[in-house]
């Protein structure tokens, strides 16, 4: 696996570990009964984005350093995964 491919990896793990991480511990102004005029019931309350990428940032690498880990060893190989004998006989 190549530097720009690592990267390209670790950034797809980033954003799908964000998505996850979003809601979780998600307090909305409906839940805290502060409601903002002009603002939606369900929009967030107190939304500590820095922490949220803290945290995102952390868990995306540990996947990313077992997910490449797994690339650079060779440990599981496109032959491992050819169900239907597509690549041929190797």
């Amino acid at each position: 696996m190549g530097p720009v491919s690592g990267l390209v990896l670790y950034a797809v793990i980033w954003f799908m570990t964000l998505f996850v991480l979003l809601p979780i511990g998600l307090r909305t102004q409906g839940d805290e009964g502060k409601i903002e005029p002009g603002t939606h019931a369900g929009s967030p309350a107190n939304l500590n984005l820095r922490r949220k990428f803290l945290q995102t940032s952390i868990i995306a690498f540990v996947v990313w350093a077992i997910i490449a880990g797994v690339i650079v060893t060779g440990l599981v190989t496109v032959d491992d995964i050819d169900m239907f004998n597509r690549m041929g006989e190797t």
